[in-house]
C-alpha cells in the first residue's frame, strides 16, 4: 500500500461520495460491490450520519469496506451522538444519555428517518466499535482535536481507544466525568467562553446562540483571543448586530495547551470549512481539515497522504 486517502465528513451524502471515490480510481468489486483501491485504502473522519439525504447508502458503502479490511474510520460526535440518543440510563426508563429536545430531535431526524428497525440497532452496534482516533505512524486521524492529555484520560478509563462497555458511554455522556470532559474535546473540539472575556454571544451556523468560541488548537502558537478563538457562524450577535473584533488579549494559558506541537500530520473534520484549504484556517505544516461541508452546499474533499512529513495543499482533491 502506498498511500492514504483521508476522507471528510460525509453526512449522508452518498452521491458525493461514489463520486469522489470514483475520481479517486477506487474500483468495486464485482462480486461485494465494496470499494477498493489496489494501492490506497481510505480513512474517514467520522459524521457519516445527520442532515444528508443518503444516509443509509452512506453507511452500507462505508461499513462493507471497514469491515472488509479495505478502509478505516474514526468516530465522529454525530456517531457518538446516535449512540447517546439510543441509549437509556438506566435502561427502561426513558431517560436517555443525549436529552430527546427540541434541538437534538432536529438535528437527528433523518438519520432516525432513513434508518429504521432493526438496520438501526445494527449501525448502532457498529459505532459502538469505532476507535476515537487512529496513530499509523506517519499519521494521525480524529474526528475533531488530536489532544494528547485527553488521549490518556480515554485509555486510562476504557483501556484503549474505543469504547467497550455501556457503562463507559453512561460516564462519556455524564457532565462532570474525566471520561466526559475527554470525549467532548476529541469528538467536538475544546471551547473557550466568550462571555468570561466581556464578549458577547455569537450566532452559529444553525442560528444558535453561543457563548463559548471553539479554540483554534491547529494553530502551534496562538495565545490571544483572537488567535484561538474560531466562530463559524453568521458572525452576528444573537440580536442579529454585526459581531465586534475581538481584543487582541492574552488568554489563559491552559487553552494555549490545546495546540498541536507535534511532528506527525494530523488529520481531522468537524469544523465545516469551505472554498478552497487556505494554509493557517485550514492547514498548517503538521495539520490538516478534512471537512468542506459537504451536505451544506460544499465539496466533499480528501487529503491524499503519500508519506509527507508536512501537509501540502496540492494534495487536497474534491470532484468540484
Amino acid at each position: 500500500m502506498s498511500g492514504f486517502d483521508i476522507i471528510g465528513d460525509v453526512h449522508g451524502c452518498a452521491t458525493h461520495l461514489t463520486d469522489l471515490l470514483d475520481a479517486l480510481g477506487y474500483q468495486t468489486n464485482d462480486w461485494t460491490g465494496a470499494y477498493w483501491h489496489p494501492e490506497r485504502q481510505a480513512i474517514y473522519v467520522g459524521d457519516l450520519i445527520d442532515r444528508g439525504g443518503e444516509q443509509l447508502r452512506v453507511l452500507e458503502i462505508v461499513k462493507r469496506v471497514v469491515e472488509g479490511g479495505s478502509a478505516q474510520i474514526v468516530m465522529g460526535n454525530h456517531e457518538f451522538n446516535a449512540i447517546a440518543w439510543a441509549t437509556e440510563r438506566p435502561d427502561g426508563s426513558g431517560e436517555f444519555l443525549r436529552r430527546h429536545s427540541e434541538k437534538n430531535t432536529k438535528q437527528h431526524q433523518l438519520f432516525l428517518d432513513q434508518i429504521t428497525g432493526p438496520i438501526r440497532d445494527d449501525y448502532l452496534q457498529w459505532f459502538k466499535t469505532m476507535p476515537l482516533w487512529l496513530d499509523l505512524g506517519g499519521l494521525r486521524v480524529i474526528h475533531a482535536c488530536w489532544h494528547e492529555d485527553s488521549m490518556r484520560a480515554v485509555e486510562n478509563e476504557l483501556g484503549s481507544n474505543r469504547f467497550n462497555t455501556l457503562d463507559q458511554f453512561v460516564r462519556a455522556a455524564t457532565k462532570g466525568e474525566a471520561l466526559y470532559d475527554a470525549i467532548e474535546v476529541l469528538l467536538k473540539g475544546p471551547e473557550i467562553s466568550l462571555v468570561d472575556h466581556e464578549q458577547p454571544p455569537y450566532c452559529d451556523k444553525d442560528g444558535h446562540a453561543r457563548e463559548r468560541a471553539r479554540v483554534a488548537w491547529w494553530k502551534e502558537d496562538a495565545k490571544t483571543l483572537p488567535e484561538l478563538a474560531v466562530m463559524d457562524g453568521n458572525f452576528t450577535t444573537k440580536d442579529g448586530r454585526p459581531y465586534p473584533d475581538l481584543p487582541d488579549i492574552e488568554v489563559d494559558v491552559s487553552h494555549c495547551s490545546f495546540c498541536y506541537r507535534g511532528d506527525i500530520p494530523v488529520f481531522y473534520g468537524h469544523y465545516w470549512r469551505k472554498g478552497l484549504p487556505q494554509e493557517g484556517r485550514d492547514w498548517t505544516a503538521r495539520t490538516a481539515c478534512i471537512d468542506f461541508s459537504a451536505v451544506k452546499g460544499g465539496d466533499l474533499v480528501a487529503y491524499r497522504w503519500d508519506g509527507e512529513t508536512e501537509i501540502q495543499a496540492k494534495h487536497y482533491f474534491r470532484t468540484n
